[in-house]
């Protein structure tokens, strides 16, 4: 598990494809669990260990998570996370170049839970979610383009989907749409940065994760960036 900021009140962490943030039906061990022994064991906490959790990632995804150490600590970025208090920027890696260099999206996303999949249309519909979000295109190798995306809502799948509907499915990404998996399972989309007011102390908290290790094409692309 890597640490990448930690204080009195939150824990951010680069979680690894692959990794599930919270238990689910596989019945994995999730990060969350992981997050909580190894507080206890850093700090020979008898009893049990809290540790909340704020938001969560895909898990074919990587990049950072941010954990709670404290339920005045959650409960205040449960509500940051509501008002869009907390700006996530994420890389997405595709084998197609996107239309513009850059622009915002506008989609209306439903999801259905039998195939555990999002549906973007342009138009609204019946119980569709606005699903809004801004990329800029920063990098390029001989056949992958590395795409800069700061989502502006929080919808199930929302890069994934909305990214496909422009024609830039990311890249080992068999759900929406591309024709090969990566080695690993996992897809080429990071949480890179995440920006907010910290909850308790108000200090500004920049937190950028390390692109993906051992990964030469994440870092070719990432040396690639202006």
């Amino acid at each position: 598990m890597e640490v990448v900021y930690e204080d009195n009140h939150i824990i951010i962490v680069n979680k690894a494809s692959g990794e599930i943030v919270q238990g689910d039906k596989t019945g994995d061990r999730p990060l969350v669990d992981i997050v909580k022994d190894w507080i206890k064991e850093k700090y020979a906490k008898p009893g049990n260990v809290f540790c909340g959790v704020v938001h969560r990632l895909d898990r074919p995804v990587s990049g950072l998570v941010i954990f709670a150490k404290t339920s005045k600590a959650l409960t205040r970025m449960n509500e940051m996370f509501r008002n869009g208090e907390v700006h996530k920027t994420y890389w997405a890696i595709s084998r197609n170049q996107p239309p513009k260099h850059e622009d915002t999206l506008t989609h209306y996303i439903t999801t259905t839970e039998r195939n555990n999949k999002s549906y973007a249309s342009l138009t609204p519909k019946k119980d569709a979610k606005e699903a809004r979000l801004a990329y800029r295109y920063i990098a390029a190798s001989d056949r992958y383009h590395l795409l800069e995306v700061n989502l502006m809502t929080g919808r199930k799948h929302q890069i994934r989907v909305q990214l496909a509907a422009i024609g830039c499915v990311i890249k080992g990404d068999l759900k929406y749409g591309d024709k090969r998996s990566n080695p690993d399972g996992s897809i080429s989309l990071m949480a890179r940065r995440v920006q907010f007011v910290h909850p308790v102390s108000g200090k500004e908290i920049d937190v950028t994760a390390p692109v993906p290790a051992g990964d030469n094409l994440w870092q070719a692309l990432e040396a690639g960036v202006e």
